[in-house]
């Protein structure tokens, strides 16, 4: 499974969240691929992720992808993210 932590660029936020997202799978048991990306990639990608993972503000950026997006109101709360990540992907 491939996991994209998006952020504007993909060199600040998405990569606190790509760190975040595998503590998080980790922590359920599930084994995942999380890069982090930019918008731009998330969108234009050959190799498009099953999972997309996005604060609030980026979301909307997102739709038209058959991606499912699930938007991350707290990048750092492993709580908010394995209870996302575990509702997704079970």
């Amino acid at each position: 499974m491939l996991i994209y932590a998006v952020c504007g660029a993909g060199i600040g936020t998405s990569v606190l969240l790509k760190a975040n997202a595998e503590r998080a799978l980790s922590m359920l048991g599930i084994e995942a691929e999380v890069k982090a990306v930019s918008l731009e990639d998330a969108r234009g990608t050959n190799q498009m992720a099953q999972v997309i993972l996005a604060t609030p503000e980026l979301v909307e950026k997102l739709g038209g992808i058959p991606s499912e997006v699930i938007s991350i109101n707290n990048i750092f709360d492993l709580a908010e993210l394995g209870e996302k990540l575990q509702a997704t992907l079970s």
